[in-house]
C-alpha cells in the first residue's frame, strides 16, 4: 500500500427535506450568502424558495446568481465573482449539481483573491492560498463535487477545459435530499451514474500498488451503483435506490477510493477535450470513450481488469485473465448502453474528421507535452488512436 493523506472535512446533512436545514449550517460561516444555481429547474421545483426560506429564518441575507451551465464557464464564474464582491458575501452556496457547485467554488476563489485573474488561479500561474467558504445543496448525484477537492472550468475563448485540485475546494457542508433526484430527466440521471462509476474506476485501474481495503470499498461501490442505477432509471421515485446513488456520488469522489492506490483520470482528460470542443455532457463523453481506452491499456493491466470483471460483474476467472478482462469490458460498455448512454462518438452525435481527432489528442495531452495514464504512457499518438477507435 502506498503512503497517502485522506482529508474529507465536509459536514454531510442527508435525508428527506434536508434542504430546510441550509440556513442553520450556513449561519456558522457568516450572515451573507451568494446562491449559485443553474438554468431555473431549482426555481420551478420550489427548491430555491425552500433554501431561501431556510436562510431567512436563520438570519442569513442572500443574493441569487443563476445561469450556471452544464460545462461551467470561466466567463460566467467571473461574473459571479463580481456579484460576490458587490454583495460582500461571506459564503457561496451552490444549489444544483456539479456545474453549480464547481461554479460556486470558482467564485469563492475569485472573490477571496480580487485582482487575480481566475484563469491564472486555474492554470496555477497564481498561487491559491485562500478562499471563501463554499457549501452545496445537491440535486444531481453525479460529479461528487459536494465532497471533492476538485472543480472544473471551461475557458470558451481558448477552447480549454481544466480542473484544479485543492483543499480549498472542499465544501464546508453539503445538504443532500435524495428525493430531489426523482425529478431528473433519465438521460441526465444516466450521465450522473456513469460519472460516479468513472470516478471510482479512474482510481481502481492503478496496477503498481496494492490496497486491499480500498479495492473492496471501490468494488462494493461499483456493484451498488450498477444495481441501484438500473432501479432509479426505471423508477426515479425509488427513494431507497436513489439514496444509494446520492451517497455513492459523494464517496466516489471524496478520495476514499484512492487511499493507498492514488488515481489516474486519463479518461476524464480525454473526455474534457470532447466537452471543450463539442459541449457534450460530461458523463456521456466518458461512456463514449471508456471502452476504447480500456482496449488500449487492457493487455498491460490484465490482473486488474480480470479482478474487476470478477468482483464487479461476477465473471468467472476460470477461463483465464485475458477472457475475463474482455468480458468485464464488454459488460461495462453494455451497462452504459443499457442505461441509455452513448458508447461511441457517433452515438454521442459527433462525427470527427481526422484533423479533429488530432486536435482532440493534442488538447488532451497539452500539445503532446504530458503523458496520460498510470498503466501505459498515453501521448498524443495513443490518444488519437483511442478517439479513432471510439468513432
Amino acid at each position: 500500500m502506498n503512503d497517502f493523506r485522506f482529508y474529507a472535512p465536509t459536514e454531510v446533512v442527508f435525508g428527506r427535506n434536508a434542504e430546510e436545514k441550509t440556513g442553520e449550517y450556513a449561519a456558522k460561516y457568516g450572515a451573507r450568502a451568494l446562491i449559485v444555481y443553474g438554468r431555473g429547474s431549482v426555481v420551478k421545483s420550489g427548491l430555491l424558495a425552500r433554501v431561501e426560506a431556510s436562510l431567512k429564518s436563520a438570519g442569513v441575507d442572500f443574493c441569487e446568481f443563476g445561469g450556471a451551465q452544464p460545462n461551467p464557464t470561466l466567463a460566467h464564474a467571473e461574473e459571479g465573482v463580481k456579484e460576490a464582491l458587490e454583495f460582500c458575501a461571506d459564503i457561496i452556496i451552490g444549489v444544483g449539481g456539479g456545474s453549480a457547485i464547481d461554479t460556486a467554488k470558482a467564485i469563492a476563489h475569485g472573490a477571496a483573491n480580487p485582482g487575480t485573474p481566475l484563469w491564472d488561479i486555474w492554470t496555477r500561474k497564481a498561487p491559491l492560498t485562500r478562499s471563501l467558504p463554499v457549501a452545496a445543496v445537491l440535486t444531481i448525484p453525479a460529479a461528487g463535487s459536494e465532497m471533492s477537492d476538485s472543480a472544473v472550468l471551461t475557458n470558451e475563448a481558448l477552447g480549454k477545459k481544466a480542473g484544479i485540485n485543492t483543499d480549498l475546494n472542499r465544501c464546508r457542508f453539503a445538504v443532500m435530499d435524495p428525493a430531489l433526484g426523482a425529478t431528473l430527466p433519465k438521460y441526465q440521471l444516466a450521465a450522473g451514474i456513469t460519472d460516479i462509476m468513472m470516478h471510482t474506476m479512474e482510481r481502481y485501474f492503478i496496477p503498481d500498488s496494492s490496497a486491499m481495503l480500498t479495492d473492496e470499498i471501490a468494488e462494493g461501490l461499483l456493484r451498488t451503483v450498477a444495481a441501484n442505477g438500473k432501479k432509479v432509471i426505471a423508477d426515479p421515485g425509488d427513494y431507497n435506490a436513489m439514496c444509494e446513488i446520492f451517497w455513492a456520488s459523494s464517496v466516489s469522489h471524496n478520495n476514499l477510493t484512492e487511499c493507498g492506490r492514488a488515481k489516474d483520470f486519463s479518461v476524464h482528460k480525454l473526455g474534457h477535450a470532447l466537452s471543450a470542443k463539442y459541449g457534450v455532457t460530461h458523463g456521456a463523453s466518458l461512456a463514449a470513450l471508456w471502452g476504447s481506452w480500456a482496449e488500449e491499456v487492457r493487455r498491460d493491466c490484465l490482473p486488474r481488469f480480470s479482478r474487476f470483471a470478477e468482483k464487479v460483474w461476477g465473471v468467472s476467472a476460470a477461463s483465464g485473465e485475458e477472457a475475463a478482462a474482455k468480458e468485464g469490458i464488454r459488460r461495462t460498455v453494455g451497462y452504459f448502453s443499457e442505461i441509455g448512454m452513448p458508447v461511441s462518438l457517433r452515438e454521442l452525435g459527433i462525427e470527427p474528421t481526422e484533423a479533429d481527432l488530432r486536435e482532440l489528442a493534442l488538447n488532451a495531452t497539452a500539445n503532446d507535452t504530458i503523458k496520460l495514464c498510470r498503466i501505459i504512457p498515453i501521448g498524443a499518438a495513443e490518444a488519437e488512436r483511442i478517439y479513432r477507435r471510439a468513432r
